[in-house]
């Protein structure tokens, strides 16, 4: 009888013990490579588990928006540790056949900022809508450029389809605008390419009247080059796309005229919360919007 009422104590207790072990998730976030903009996302991230305490994050960066063997190994070794879930930001499609990888092997992944693109292994994707983020700068380019303006493109990393996406967006929201392109060149998101490529279209187009920065970085880059030149900051219209890595200052200046706020706490937030609901056997939406806005001086304290 004695021996009943142990075993029967035992199972009452490993009864409550079972569902708190049963919520503790072990998960992996990765993102591209250090700027503000993702330190901000693994902010998100780290309050998010915080404040979900049964939730464990490992946290893993690229070192470059290049990395992609970086990002491989990453992903490769939060397998190796026991992850039940993978938030990544994709530096490039090339991480798909390593995320096949880890989906083989029992992993849920959620992407986050980029999706790549024919990939069906992805559980969600939370990202600004980045063709529509683009649209809204157009938008405002449509409202301060004429027909026959000229204008150079910085663009990200040619074939990420997030980067990609925005410089589309900003053409498609010119809505029939004749801009003449005089010029684009891959910036890799830095603002030394960002500096050396405004650099060259300046130098060929000594009239250019307009610079569209697809990243924050190469935005804050042109906003250098356009004070190197001396050129009037009336004379010209540089506009961006992400609110970062000098923007600020840019438009504070006066020498950068718009750019697009995305919400990667938000963006972080959602990816990380879906990953969760997903291991839990919840489900959750396939595409996650967290936003975007314009930004201009006049407003910018709102962001």
């Amino acid at each position: 009888m004695r021996l009943k009422l142990l075993l029967g104590g035992l199972a009452l207790a490993l009864a409550y013990v079972s569902p708190a072990l049963a919520d503790d998730i072990k998960i992996g976030f990765i993102t591209k490579f250090p700027v503000p903009f993702f330190a901000t996302m693994e902010d998100a991230a780290k309050e998010y588990a915080k404040k979900n305490p049964g939730v464990e994050i490992i946290f893993g960066q690229g070192t470059s928006a290049t990395d992609i063997e970086g990002q491989i190994a990453l992903i490769e070794s939060m397998v190796t540790k026991g992850v039940k879930g993978i938030a990544i930001t994709p530096v490039d499609p090339t991480v798909a056949p390593a995320l096949d990888k880890a989906v083989a092997a029992g992993v849920k992944v959620v992407l986050m900022d980029n999706n790549i693109p024919d990939w069906k292994n992805a559980t969600s994707l939370a990202t600004t809508n980045n063709y529509n983020a683009g649209k809204i700068i157009g938008g405002y380019l449509k409202t301060v450029l004429k027909a026959g303006d000229t204008m150079g493109i910085l663009e990200g990393v040619p074939g990420v389809p997030a980067l990609d996406d925005r410089v589309k967006g900003m053409m498609d929201g010119l809505d029939g605008l004749d801009v003449k392109i005089v010029g684009k060149g891959a910036t890799n998101c830095t603002e030394e390419l960002g500096i050396s490529v405004a650099e060259d279209l300046i130098t060929k187009n000594p009239e250019i009247k307009s610079i569209f920065a697809a990243c924050g970085p190469p935005a804050a880059g042109a906003a250098q080059a356009i004070k190197n030149a001396k050129i009037d900051k009336d004379k010209i219209v540089l506009a961006g796309f992400d609110f970062c890595c000098g923007e600020k200052e840019a438009l504070e200046a006066g020498i950068e005229d718009a750019t697009v706020a995305q919400f990667p706490a938000k963006m972080a937030e959602l990816g990380v919360d879906a990953l969760v609901k997903a291991i839990k056997g919840e489900k959750v939406e396939s595409l996650i919007d967290s936003g975007a806005a314009l930004v201009t001086k006049d407003n910018m304290a709102n962001f």
